[in-house]
């Protein structure tokens, strides 16, 4: 009989699954799997990620309290985490280097399903990809000034892009072609824009666009027309999210974020008012982002035919992504900081993203979090991780639910623009000023692969919805396709 080790299960909230036990010094992930399901009761059972002190346990307990050092005499406490059903490969090679635009890519997205691309360029066009032949489908001409946001209907239905000069134009996927007039109402260039999720609202209608004007405007793509403008920032706005409970989220560069309330019927009313931030706040993301993203869509890129199967089973799979710890925001600014927040629970932040004061004090320096603006802030598809990419060139991994700081992953020689999940929440894809792309692995967090191909910065990455591909796009005007 070898020796045994005095183990607590908790989850990602530090909930304790059952009491503390002896296990055997080797149990390793595969006999802490099955212990989880038993405890659980679950009928089919589930695979689990196991986590001491943020470290993705791989090794028998015992191995790791030898390696670690970890005395036998208190509780190891073991979290832990469930994991995708499916595993995304990662991606290795350029399977496709696509040349067309004229000026640089500024924006990319697949559709909901995985079978199309659209990127937004400085040369004023959008283009459509065909992902089979990996050739342009459409050029779609419609606006005057430089592309700067592109965002697919989750039910893969519509496209919209906007543009510098303010306006909008709306597409359809299968022709190219535009659908109506460009809708006009924002006095400044386009920062973001968000669709109504499917289980809200089916088929998909409406979405909202934020501006440097300082407004945010609902639009109903079946009627070409603003609904309705929310106004009250006082700055231009940054960022804008659709909710899975019916709450826009807006970002601006007066410091704050507001919370609007939206109904089928009434105008939207102002629901809480943000403040935390010391500078302008530039980016959301919502832990249910994914699935709002994707609606009905399994990682398959199959979706049921009846309206009403469709809003069920995006409704499910909101409900699974929001999970016990509710739909939670994540901000990020100039002032170097992110705040992790509840918002159907408190308008005070659940906490600052911080690294704690126990690192050493040549690292007391990265206090704050980042050591320089952040970029960008992403939510991984199952809620559990938080990636931030700066311009500190780092990129950090952050507790989905309790804003712990897990770790930072360096290699970049230039800043970080933007990242992008694994649809299985296991590696995370970054693209940089240095003119490289990334691929992480959270659970090992260690650098996966190095994919060099680019000849300049890297403005625009985003990991298929099947997780087949990985689409970067930039300063090269070159868009390439990796697969593995």
């Amino acid at each position: 009989m070898g020796m045994t080790v005095m183990c607590r299960l908790v989850d990602a909230e530090g909930i304790p699954l059952g009491n503390p036990m002896y296990i055997s010094e080797q149990a390793g992930p595969l006999q802490l799997t099955e212990l989880a399901n038993r405890f659980l009761n679950n009928e089919e059972k589930l695979p689990y990620a196991f986590y001491v002190s943020g470290e993705e346990l791989v090794v028998p307990v015992g191995t790791y309290i030898e390696k670690n050092r970890v005395s036998v005499e208190n509780i190891l406490t073991i979290v832990y985490r469930q994991q995708a059903l499916f595993r995304t490969r990662p991606v290795n090679r350029i399977s496709a280097s696509i040349a067309g635009h004229q000026g640089a890519i500024l924006c990319v997205s697949f559709s909901p399903d995985g079978k199309q691309l659209a990127s937004g360029s400085g040369d004023t066009s959008v283009r459509l990809w065909d992902l089979n032949t990996q050739t342009p489908m459409f050029t779609c001409r419609g606006h005057m000034h430089w592309v700067q946001a592109v965002a697919w209907s989750p039910d893969g239905k519509h496209l919209v892009s906007g543009d510098f000069a303010g306006k909008i134009c709306c597409w359809i996927p299968k022709t190219g072609k535009l659908d109506g007039i460009p809708l006009r109402g924002h006095r400044q260039w386009i920062t973001s824009i968000s669709w109504e999720p499917v289980h809200l609202n089916y088929p998909c209608r409406r979405f909202v666009t934020c501006s440097k004007d300082g407004d945010a405007r609902i639009w109903d793509i079946t009627l070409k027309k603003s609904l309705t403008c929310l106004t009250g920032h006082t700055r231009g706005l940054t960022c804008v999210k659709w909710g899975g409970e019916g709450i826009i989220y807006t970002s601006s560069q007066d410091c704050t974020i507001k919370m609007w309330e939206v109904t089928q019927e009434g105008a939207p009313c102002l629901k809480a008012n943000l403040k935390f931030h010391g500078h302008w706040v530039n980016f959301l993301s919502l832990s249910t982002e994914y699935v709002l993203r994707t609606g009905a869509f399994d990682h398959t890129g199959k979706q049921s035919s009846s309206p009403e199967e469709v809003r069920k089973a995006a409704l499910k799979r909101y409900e699974q992504a929001k999970g016990n710890s509710g739909e939670r925001l994540v901000s990020g600014s100039d002032d170097w900081t992110m705040f992790l927040w509840e918002p159907s629970v408190s308008d005070q932040p659940r906490k600052r993203l911080t690294v704690p004061s126990s690192v050493s004090d040549q690292r007391k320096k990265q206090l704050t979090g980042h050591q320089q603006l952040v970029n960008h802030v992403y939510f991984s598809p199952n809620g559990q991780w938080i990636a931030s990419a700066s311009f500190d060139k780092s990129v950090k991994i952050w507790d989905g639910i309790t804003g712990d700081f897990i770790t930072t992953l360096r290699g970049h020689v230039g800043p970080v623009y933007q990242i992008s999940w694994s649809p299985d929440s296991r590696m995370l894809l970054s693209g940089s000023k240095d003119s490289t792309l990334k691929i992480w692995d959270i659970g090992q967090r260690k650098l996966k692969q190095d994919l060099p191909g680019h000849a300049d910065e890297v403005y625009a990455v985003d990991w298929s919805p099947d997780g087949e591909r990985v689409v970067s796009g930039g300063k090269d005007k070159c868009l390439k396709l990796w697969v593995g």
